[in-house]
């Protein structure tokens, strides 16, 4: 990737956006009580919810090894563990780049052409996004006397508020200049790439058809379902490091873990604020007040970042100092 001053801005502006949201969230908190709520924590309980997220990293990078190995690259499982915790250490600082890092240290360890593998990422991700869904569905059919007063309230009013507010013409106008923008950039690189364009082609069908090729479907599906699961018991688990939610049940971890899903989603470097203002609310419907809330929201992001951090420069250091070698 090429920065220059409009990429620098662009990351700096998002970086800020999570900065404010953060402010926000935290704003009008007693925010000395909220430090002392941390400095108390039972952080066995936090170290068991890390545990709990590793091991959902690692069936991550068993479930993309099975992709390659459907396609007919052989992969290794440490090469596939350490893309993905640096790519995780590098969507701390560029959100949506680790996609593209992780994808970069196979082609550089195992020389899978880029294309290919990101075809892969994007499968996987679709199946995230695919259990994402689903586990909102059941979430609204479940637990829909807990959620719905926040979904109205809190996003559709202020959905129906903001779109209120949308000139329409200018939205259709805008629209059509960007499509015309897309079509002519297609057509005049296709004109000036043509083969270039044909072989990132193959390589991307490649990748997108490595779950149709699968032998074991159902062990992707388990790996895929184990992911979400560990996630799910990284939550619960963390609700015993405070005294307020010690007592919530595997429900409201449930519904947690929704929430930060689409937290993560924001285009923020490691969801920062845009996740500890998800999760708080998602423990409000529970009778968790919204100061306890981002207390252990703080708790549970803090402490995967730190993981990140740790794992993914040690990741960091053994692929450079593979490569070195060889």
């Amino acid at each position: 990737m090429i920065f220059d001053l409009k990429t620098a801005l662009k990351y700096i502006i998002l970086f800020l956006i999570g900065i404010v949201v953060l402010y926000l969230a935290f704003r009008g908190q007693d925010l000395e009580k909220i430090w002392q709520e941390i400095k108390t924590a039972n952080y066995f309980w936090v170290v068991i919810s890390a545990l709990a997220v590793l091991i959902a990293h690692v069936l991550r990078a068993l479930r993309w090894q099975m992709l390659y190995q459907s396609i007919h690259y052989k992969v290794s499982f440490w090469n596939a563990y350490h893309a993905v915790i640096i790519g995780y250490l590098a969507n701390l600082a560029l959100p949506r780049f680790g996609e593209i890092g992780r994808c970069s240290v196979i082609h550089k360890t195992e020389k899978v052409p880029m294309f290919a593998s990101i075809g892969t990422v994007i499968t996987e991700r679709l199946f995230d996004v695919l259990v994402l869904f689903l586990t909102s569905v059941a979430m609204l059919i479940f637990q829909y006397d807990i959620v719905s007063d926040f979904l109205y309230n809190v996003i559709y009013l202020n959905l129906v508020k903001k779109l209120g507010a949308i000139n329409y013409l200018w939205l259709v106008g805008i629209g059509i200049i960007i499509l015309s923008l897309i079509i002519v950039a297609v057509y005049f690189l296709r004109q000036k790439f043509s083969k270039k364009f044909l072989r990132i082609f193959v390589n991307l069908r490649q990748g997108f058809g490595s779950y149709s090729k699968l032998k074991q479907k159902g062990l992707f599906l388990t790996y895929t379902l184990g992911i979400w699961l560990f996630y799910s018991l990284s939550m619960y688990f963390a609700f015993s490091s405070i005294q307020a939610t010690s007592g919530l049940h595997f429900s409201a971890a449930f519904t947690a873990i929704v929430f930060s899903g689409f937290a993560m989603a924001a285009p923020v470097q490691g969801g920062i604020g845009v996740f500890h203002w998800m999760v708080a609310q998602s423990l409000v419907l529970y009778g968790i007040s919204f100061k306890d809330g981002l207390a252990y929201s703080t708790i549970i992001h803090s402490s995967q970042v730190l993981l990140i951090l740790v794992l993914g420069s040690l990741s960091l250091f053994l692929i450079l100092t593979k490569k070195k070698a060889k």
